[in-house]
Formats: C-alpha cells, structure tokens, sequence
C-alpha cells in the first residue's frame, strides 16, 4: 500500500488536517481518501491519525511515515532530475528565510554565488521563523535560513552560530559613545521595535518581564528597512541582529552597540535541511557557500 497515491493523499490530511480539505485541494472524493488511508492503517497495522473534534492530527506512526514520504518523494524528483540531465550544478535552490536574513545577507549570499554557477536559480519565500521550519519539515523548500530558539523534529541544522540582538542607533545618539549597554539603558529613548511573536521580539519581552521594566514603542514594524530608516529620521533606539543589517551599518551611519542582558545572547542563525533527506549538489554547493559567509560575519 505504500504506493504513490495513498502517500499522497495521506501527506495531504497531514498538510490540512482535514480529509475534507485535501478532498477540495486533491479533486479526489473524501471517501477515496478516507479508503486509501484505512487501507494504509490496516497494512501498517497502526492509527496513522488521531482523530479530533477539530481535525486529524498525525500520531506518532503517522508523523515517522509522513517524514519517510516527503524524503522519498523529493528523492523520487532528484533522481528524475539527474535522468533527464538537469541534476547538475545549475538549478533551482529552494531557500526560506524569515525577515532578517532576507534584508541583506541572502540577496548578497545569492548573487555571489551565482557568479561562480550561473545557471543557478533561486526561489526565497519570506516567512515567519516558524514557518521557515515547517517548510523545510514537509519538503516545500531544501533549506531555510532563520533565526531559532529551540530545536525542532524532523529537522536537520547544518550550522548554527550565535545570533545576538544589539541596539541599533545613529553614530550622533548619546548611547553611539558605548560600546556596550544594558536594556534599561534605552529607557530614556523613543524605541522602536519587531511584531510581536518574531524571535527578537520574544527575548526582548522575555527580557524587560525579568528586569521589570517596560517600553512604549514609537514603532512596531515586521521590516528591518522601516526601523532602520525610523531610527535615522527620528534618532531613535531599534532592536536587530547584525547579520540582518551589517552592510548598512556601514554605510548609513548608523551602530550596532552590544546589550549585556542575558537574554539577548540566546538566539542563533540557523541553516536548516529536513533530515535523513540527501541535498542536491547544488543545494549542498550554496549551504557550504551561506555557512561560509557567514563565518566572515563578525558579530
């Protein structure tokens, strides 16, 4: 029973965690479906789903063969690829990115790597940190670059290296004369500050519950260019990572200042691939290349 369309209908109720949904989404009829996945069960002698007021959620059997049929299915459109001689260097890579990394480091990460395989394309969606992950876990991109916190199933990090947020201010605000701060530090200044549930967000409010202290943001914006650019106009404090905005800093005189709260420090730019998943040789070529960069980044 493991054929191609029962997998495929199965990873469909994975994806929509409705048989009803991946009916719509498949034109296939719900009872199909719902036949195909019983017969999967009765095979594999296991509950693939648990099934919820609210939908059908995998169990633990389900989730190992949903991770088992994504990786055979990309396998299955490598392997494709290489026969009819598109396999080689010089193809589609499939990157997701959340906000920061996208701002400047992978367009120049891109480009450069294009110099050197030009027949290289690439597809970057932009994304929550979140959902970066997801994409990589069901196979919709080979990798994502994103900022983490935790670790997650199914998921591969093929490198990691520490991500601190710093404050962010013109080279003529009164902080720019420090070289290090703390975060009440910024109290007396108008902020500026990421949406909330974003991976800075998250460990700025971690951070100002645990010193007990609170900010009223002059801004609150999901792009780095809109802080950037508020900070100039309004001389005001933003929060970010360098790797987001390193190349500005240098030339929109502005500086980077290194907070000492502890929990600044826990966040890491990770280079994610779905695991036991074997690269393209393209793919594998660009990580190598991102890892790189990355180590020129002096945080």
């Amino acid at each position: 029973m493991l054929n191609s369309p029962a997998l495929e209908y199965f990873l469909e109720v994975v994806r929509t965690g409705s048989v009803n949904e991946a009916s719509r989404r498949l034109l296939v009829a719900g009872s199909a479906i719902s036949r195909q996945i019983g017969k999967l069960e009765q095979e594999i002698g296991v509950p693939l789903f648990e099934r919820r007021p609210r939908g059908m959620v995998p169990s633990e059997a389900g989730a190992l063969l949903a991770a088992y049929a994504r990786r055979a299915a990309l396998e299955t459109d490598q392997v494709l690829a290489e026969i009819r001689g598109r396999g080689r260097l010089g193809t589609v890579v499939r990157v997701a990115s959340s906000q920061g990394a996208a701002q400047e480091f992978l367009p120049h990460a891109m480009a450069a790597f294009r110099k050197e395989n030009p027949g290289t394309t690439f597809h970057m969606p932009v994304v929550s940190p979140s959902l970066t992950t997801q994409m990589v876990q069901d196979g919709s991109v080979d990798l994502a670059v994103t900022f983490s916190l935790a670790p997650a199933p199914d998921v591969r990090v093929i490198h990691a290296q520490r991500a601190p947020i710093q404050a962010m201010v013109r080279s003529d605000h009164p902080l720019a004369q420090r070289d290090e701060i703390h975060l009440h530090d910024l109290l007396p200044y108008p902020v500026a500050l990421t949406e909330e549930g974003t991976t800075n967000r998250r460990l700025f409010d971690l951070c100002c519950s645990t010193e007990g202290i609170s900010f009223e943001p002059l801004l609150v914006s999901s792009s780095s260019s809109a802080l950037s650019n508020f900070v100039k106009e309004a001389n005001a404090v933003s929060l970010i990572g360098h790797i987001t905005v390193h190349e500005r800093l240098r030339r929109e005189g502005l500086k980077a200042i290194s907070i000492l709260n502890p929990e600044m420090h826990l966040r890491t730019i990770q280079i994610q691939a779905m695991a036991g998943r074997q690269l393209p040789a393209i793919v594998d070529a660009f990580a190598d290349h991102l890892i790189h960069r990355l180590s020129e980044i002096e945080v």
